[in-house]
């Protein structure tokens, strides 16, 4: 890339990595009435377990098992189980949703944060809204995909947080919106993917962003009124305007140089957890802005309290204890993934425990009242960037091989992690927690300080633009797998691994019925035998699936429904080597004994090779500045090399499209579709290089 655009990219970066200090409302008494008859309020959460036939909230129980007394669809009955219904949804991006199930209705969303409720025995829709986000702005600053995880229910209302960053409370029984608070200072790239939590009348939400140069932080809202309760940032701000608490004080001298004009990131983007006997929340925080730390901090300290699982009082939100997975992550390594709570016997105590199998490749127990460090080890083989932890404290130390000094270097894992977002779910009778794991996944970190806090800010595409001699290597190790993986987490030890034929798999769901159910990439909607890991029933989906299940009981039926639709980071960036993954239209589909509905998905994609519409004349630099640029605008979207998943694969535009390549990538001609316009960070003739460059690939045999 020439000095003049790569000058152009930082700029324009600069210009949004700019994060204000915002004093918190001082906290407040959420809004206290009886619990209407019939409704989802306080006493009923609580007793979550004993409502075996209803899935109230994300991972059912407050302590995050996903594990259902079910037992109609067991080891032996599951052969038997058939397609009951399903319903297309308009979208082939990524659905992550867990279904919330109450009385016989499914509340869950699409892309776009929009809200559907179905009959859960039928699935007749019920009614849906849509928020209506401003698609082509939020679209600029999502980092992986426009998902969202799903409702939370409460008092007769449906709270849902969306892309643009609100919170909006529903009408459970007909989709109106009852409140719709902003969360976010919408003058910065922030969004929402995550689910909001319910806790003791509150409603708490976090957000997304740190890839763009935001600082994180997770809010109370009373769940009546939509009111402020409290606001807890992660990092520390600026230090001239004063800290929030003592806690940011204390952070504020793990950190180097003015972080705070890139944010600090940090963000509440998923796994938000509540401890009703403690009055206790958790939730992991995200990867440190910048990227890299020898643009913040070197090895001048560990920048609390990103990549940490962290504990506040529910009630105002004051920092309780934290737990750092990765000081000064250097990698990308958020510690967002999802938290399970348990009681475990260990070394012949009782043990009020949290758990997490963390993105950078270790699985930790922890004890949940004071944050100590009780157990950890690695749950993926081929972990490069630490060779173990400290005994006493979980510390991880550090392989010198995964940093960079003249040479780049390759690190596992890479930033897609070992295990990401996708929910864990724990057999209390058997012990064991089932988790999705990527084994073998790597990334190339080069050492151009300059070019990546580009790749950082801009989201270019660093792997692929790095040229030295590491490309060649990668390119012939062995390719990355994806396994289900039962772990005991008393022992710290794998009972039993089943190996995929894709990297990236679903979330999973755990049954009294000796069974554990988890969708891949590929489309392949699986149960299996709980105990040992054996295969007992399969079902094709027709796209790739990354939700995790959810069962519940209908007039004495049991059902499991699943959301299925590839997108995230695992569809969009498309990377080559993940295995046979399964692009197509997204759907819930629902499962029930007997049952044996039709099912044909519609056809996706193209079945013939690419070939240009057009002719375009371009030198061999252009076509390299294309691929440069493309890198740096256009991956996130339209996939690696130009190789799309779930959205259009630009390798086949049409020569109409071709025609008004400028007028949509400047002037925003598909922006009702999503799609942004780039005239502040592209030049016209930037855009026929481009073009010059998708043209190419097309060109190429494949």
């Amino acid at each position: 890339m020439s000095a003049r655009n790569l000058s152009k990219l930082l700029f324009v970066a600069a210009a949004v990595l700019v994060a204000a200090c915002e004093s918190p409302a001082p906290p407040a008494e959420p809004a206290s009435e009886p619990e209407p008859q019939g409704s989802v309020g306080d006493a009923r959460l609580l007793d979550a377990d004993a409502d075996a036939g209803n899935w109230l909230m994300y991972g059912r129980t407050y302590d995050e098992h996903r594990f259902s007394p079910l037992t109609q669809i067991d080891e032996n009955t599951v052969d038997d189980l058939g397609l009951a219904w399903h319903r297309e949804l308009d979208t082939t991006r990524g659905l992550e949703a867990t279904p919330i199930v109450y009385d016989g209705v499914i509340y869950t969303t699409s892309s776009w944060s929009v809200v559907y409720a179905f009959d859960a025995a039928s699935g007749e829709q019920l009614w849906a809204y849509d928020p209506q986000v401003d698609r082509p702005r939020v679209a600029r600053f999502i980092c992986c995909d426009v998902v969202n995880r799903g409702v939370a229910l409460y008092d007769n209302k449906v709270y849902v947080g969306t892309l643009d960053g609100r919170l909006v409370a529903l009408d459970a029984k007909t989709g109106t919106p009852v409140w719709d608070v902003s969360t976010i200072d919408t003058s910065k790239p922030y969004a929402i993917t995550g689910y909001p939590r319910i806790a003791d009348g509150k409603v708490l939400i976090g957000n997304a962003g740190a890839e763009y140069g935001v600082r994180g932080y997770v809010s109370a809202y009373d769940a009546l009124t939509g009111d402020r309760l409290w606001r807890t940032y992660t990092v520390p701000g600026n230090p001239e305007l004063g800290f929030e608490s003592d806690a940011m004080e204390r952070a504020a001298a793990t950190w180097h140089d003015e972080w705070w004009t890139a944010g600090g990131g940090g963000t509440v983007w998923e796994g938000i957890v509540y401890d009703p006997e403690l009055d206790f929340v958790y939730f992991g925080t995200g990867n440190p802005t910048a990227w890299y730390r020898a643009l913040r901090s070197d090895e001048l300290g560990d920048n609390l309290y990103v990549a940490s699982i962290l504990a506040l009082r529910a009630s105002d939100g004051e920092y309780v204890w934290h737990f750092q997975t990765t000081p000064n992550d250097n990698w990308d390594f958020d510690a967002t993934q999802p938290l399970m709570l348990a009681d475990l016997d260990l070394d012949g105590r009782e043990r009020r425990v949290i758990m997490q199998a963390s993105k950078n490749g270790f699985f930790y127990v922890l004890d949940r009242a004071n944050g100590e460090f009780l157990s950890g080890e690695q749950f993926v083989d081929g972990v490069t960037w630490a060779t173990s932890l400290e005994p006493d404290t979980g510390r991880p130390i550090e392989s010198p091989s995964a940093f960079m000094g003249a040479e780049a270097v390759i690190v596992s894992p890479g930033p897609r992690g070992a295990h990401n977002w996708n929910p864990m779910a724990f057999n209390p009778t058997l012990g064991l927690v089932y988790l999705g794991a990527k084994v073998g996944t790597q990334s190339l970190h080069a050492p151009d300080v300059e070019w990546m806090y580009d790749a950082n800010n801009v989201n270019i595409g660093r792997d692929r633009d790095y040229d030295g001699p590491l490309v060649a290597e990668l390119a012939a190790k062995p390719p990355p797998h994806g396994e289900l993986v039962a772990w005991n987490p008393v022992a710290q030890r794998a009972q039993w691994r089943v190996t995929h034929p894709t990297v990236d798999s679903g979330g999973v769901l755990a049954t009294a019925g000796n069974l554990v159910f988890q969708g891949r990439g590929d489309g392949q909607f699986i149960a299996y035998r709980a105990s040992d890991g054996a295969k007992l029933w399969e079902f094709d989906a027709g796209t790739g699936i990354m939700a995790p299940p959810v069962t519940y009981l209908v007039d004495g039926e049991q059902y499991v429904s699943v959301m299925a639709g590839l997108g995230g980071p695992e569809g969009l960036f498309n990377v080559p080597g993940d295995g046979p993954v399964e692009f197509g239209n997204g759907r819930l589909l629902t499962f029930a004994l007997g049952a044996s509905a039709s099912f044909e998905p519609r056809p996706f994609g193209h079945s013939e090779p690419p070939t240009p519409a057009i002719t375009v004349d371009a030198t061999p630099e252009t076509i390299e500045l294309g691929r440069e640029l493309y890198g740096a605008t256009c991956r996130r979207c339209h996939g690696t090399n130009a190789v799309a998943g779930p959205l259009p694969d630009l390798r086949y535009s049409t020569a109409g499209v071709h025609q008004q390549f400028e007028a949509i990538v400047l002037g925003g001609a598909l922006a009702p579709l999503g799609m942004p316009a780039f005239d502040d960070l592209l030049t016209s003739d930037e855009v026929r290089a481009i073009q010059a460059y998708v043209l190419a690939r097309a060109a190429e045999p494949e």
